[in-house]
């Protein structure tokens, strides 16, 4: 686990969108701003001026991510992780992000968000970062990374380092394991260039001579087998003394080629990957049956257009350009890489390896007392509100309750939603469980969340057999809030218990990302809850919800308003404070709303770990607003707000960002914080994320991010304040 960042790290880890090294900033938190200047009452807060670009904000993130492989504050092996989490994210970025604006440009719209920037040049901005980033990454992986594994005992063998003992077992493994499973394709008029699944692993190979046919040697695909492990663990006896090694499934591939093509001479083989597109279109006036429409959806996203071409740096420039035409790309499409070209299926090393040292510390979840005193969550839930802070304290109460409720006899009901789970899951046993013990099981799957489609699917059918009611939400709102809904009959009485997060019922995302769940038997959350649920089961209008905010109705325009609530305590010459903790902040009347709050003199404090589209610091319009984005250990994911209100505080949770889609397009909750002491908890926990010199990224004016360090002051770093202070001692 990390203790603190490096502060002699700073040259390496401050960027600007082109790359270059920025003149180093002042962290501009309330104990050290500017001089305001006067509001500008003229000021147009729709100008294009006045936001960043959403893409490039996202890609700005996955840059930020990048850079913690280069700090040495993180143990070894933990940011080989942040180098291929880049990766991963990269591939998202590409199939979503630049495949929408190909699209957009592709059919002539000239639509642009709020920066005024049209997609094509947000695209070239986009290549010319994301060439540079991907050549400093496979740098970081070649000169960094790579040799200072090899000092800790774990080594990459190339090709020409192999021993001859390793070069007998490679041979024996590719006979066995892998040209059983290959499939050469030859290219010529019978045999047309092939349909390549997106993301997969191939090989471009130059032939001389005659097949067995005689026909006269050119080129042929090589697709690497799917079900093979990209990286190989070579056994311990062929290993130098007190080292682990592993061989790439590529480089076996180069070494036996010509082994596929008998009789034929290879003389050349490189790797090539190709991204395609892979968002999903269902067409809600076109779909009677969504399940069925995105079964077909998911064969074909593994065939959309191809929107970025990865290649081996040695592969000769007229095999290149015959990739290009045929994926009908261009030369910015293309990423030549020194490295193997799918570099998140080294992920698989991280948990081959047993070198505690060379990861996180490993820690225990905490858990409040009110849940340690009492042996059924219910009964602790029923005496007051819980709240958990993951992953420092543990979700597995959450987990505990369901099953809890599904044995219970008691129990009459059990609603739920549904976004992201996992294919093994224990909160699905739980409801499975309970549906086979006679409870009303209702559950609100969202089968379109992007990459968890097919798992979606196959949970609602496990569902559905189980005797669930499973719904699929609402066709044109994906559901994204995050809820469960418990009936039981106590002393002759119905009561509820319910729980909100902001984060997904998946237990594994549980211990990587920041997220707080609320445990309550509070009548009127568990009654706008239920009423919640009714809405999406039903056709109606929701009866009046007295507490929750939910989109696509309310949580938009009540957050404007208090924004703006606390713009006028501002004006009145009162103290006036917010803080918005989110995953990403785009959209623009929430931004102009926050522009409004700072000229009227609120100190609003962002933090935001993703795209963010307001400017910071403009004299006149955003002079108090500071962002910060906090990237560590865990992913942070909270979505929290807190807003002064003249000393009578309010604090809400929320499964929404502040994003265009949240808040129109998603079904979504943001609940308020009722018991004072849970509130106050939050925002000391917000107060330490606003104090953290160790992770925080501060955004400037200009949109370049500086990385705050400790300098003289003592270092702090937010998330290993919270794990000492929440999770069980050691």
């Amino acid at each position: 686990m990390e203790e603190s960042y490096s502060p002699n790290a700073k040259s390496d880890l401050e960027i600007t969108p082109s790359g270059e090294v920025p003149t180093p900033r002042l962290n501009q938190t309330r104990t050290g701003i500017k001089p305001k200047a006067m509001p500008d009452p003229e000021a147009d807060l729709t100008d294009p001026g006045l936001y960043f670009n959403r893409e490039l904000s996202h890609l700005q993130f996955n840059v930020r991510v990048l850079e913690q492989a280069l700090d040495e504050a993180h143990p070894l092996l933990n940011r080989l992780m942040f180098l291929l989490i880049f990766s991963s994210n990269l591939d998202e970025f590409f199939e979503i992000r630049v495949a929408g604006l190909k699209n957009q440009i592709a059919l002539g719209d000239e639509t642009t968000g709020a920066d005024g920037r049209s997609p094509r040049s947000v695209l070239s901005e986009i290549s010319q970062i994301a060439h540079e980033q991907v050549e400093r990454q496979y740098r970081i992986l070649n000169d960094h990374l790579i040799p200072e594994l090899e000092r800790q005992g774990l080594r990459f063998r190339r090709r020409g380092d192999w021993s001859e003992a390793q070069r007998d077992w490679v041979r024996n493994y590719f006979e066995s394991e892998i040209m059983p499973v290959i499939s050469p394709i030859g290219l010529d008029p019978s045999h047309p260039f092939p349909r390549l699944v997106n993301k997969s692993l191939n090989f471009i190979v130059e032939l001389e001579g005659k097949d067995a046919f005689g026909r006269e040697g050119g080129m042929a695909i090589l697709p690497a087998p799917r079900s093979l492990p990209r990286v190989i663990a070579l056994p311990g006896e062929l290993c130098e003394e007190g080292f682990t090694e592993y061989v790439f499934l590529s480089s076996m591939i180069h070494a036996h080629a010509e082994e596929v093509f008998p009789g034929m001479s290879v003389r050349g083989c490189y790797q090539f990957r190709l991204t395609r597109n892979a968002d999903l279109s269902v067409d809600p006036e076109d779909v009677s049956d969504l399940a069925s429409a995105l079964r077909g959806e998911l064969l074909s996203r593994r065939y959309g257009s191809g929107v970025r071409l990865e290649v081996a740096d040695n592969c000769p420039d007229e095999l290149v350009d015959f990739l290009i035409r045929q994926f009908e790309l261009s030369e910015a499409d293309l990423y030549r890489v020194n490295g193997p070209v799918n570099l998140t299926r080294m992920m698989s090393v991280l948990g081959d390896v047993d070198r505690p040292e060379l990861l996180y510390r490993a820690f225990t979840p905490g858990q409040p007392k009110a849940l340690s005193k009492r042996d059924s969550v219910l009964h602790a839930m029923a005496e007051g509100d819980i709240l958990l802070h993951h992953p420092f304290q543990s979700f597995a109460p959450v987990e505990e309750l369901l099953r809890e409720a599904a044995r219970d006899p008691d129990v009459l009901a059990i609603k739920q939603t549904l976004y992201r789970t996992g294919a093994d899951s224990p909160i699905v046993n739980a409801l499975v469980e309970a549906a086979g013990n006679g409870k009303e099981v209702t559950v609100v799957i969202e089968l379109r969340a992007r990459f968890d489609e097919a798992d979606n699917l196959a949970l609602a059918s496990r569902l559905q057999e189980a005797g669930a009611i499973v719904i699929y939400g609402v066709m044109a709102y994906k559901t994204h809030a995050k809820m469960m809904h418990i009936v039981r009959r106590e002393r002759g009485e119905l009561r509820h218990y319910a729980h909100l997060g902001t984060g997904n019922y998946h237990s594994k995302t549980a211990k990587l990302y920041t997220d707080y769940s609320l445990l309550t038997a509070n009548p009127v959350l568990c009654a706008d809850v239920h009423k919640v649920f009714q809405q999406l089961s039903g056709m109606g209008r929701a009866r009046k919800i007295e507490k929750l905010l939910h989109a696509p109705f309310t949580l938009h325009e009540r957050l404007v308003e208090m924004i703006d609530r606390e713009a006028a305590h501002a004006r009145k010459g009162k103290r006036a404070h917010l803080i918005i903790k989110c995953n990403s902040l785009t959209e623009p009347k929430l931004i102009q709303a926050l522009y409004r709050a700072s000229q009227a003199g609120v100190e609003c404090d962002l933090i935001i770990r993703g795209m963010c589209c307001l400017r910071p610091g403009l004299p006149g319009i955003s002079e108090s607003i500071r962002v910060r984005s906090i990237i560590g250990r865990f992913l942070e994911h909270t979505r929290v707000f807190h807003f002064h209100n003249d000393g009578k505080p309010e604090t809400w949770g929320s499964s929404a960002d502040f994003m265009a889609r949240n808040m129109f397009h998603r079904v979504e909750t943001c609940f308020p914080l009722l018991d004072k002491k849970l509130a106050a908890r939050v925002r000391k926990d917000l107060e330490t994320y606003l104090v953290d010199n160790c992770q925080s990224w501060l955004l400037q004016g200009d949109g370049t991010y500086v990385k705050q360090t400790p300098g003289d002051a003592a270092p702090i770093s937010a998330q290993e304040t919270l794990l000492y202070a929440y999770a069980a001692r050691a």
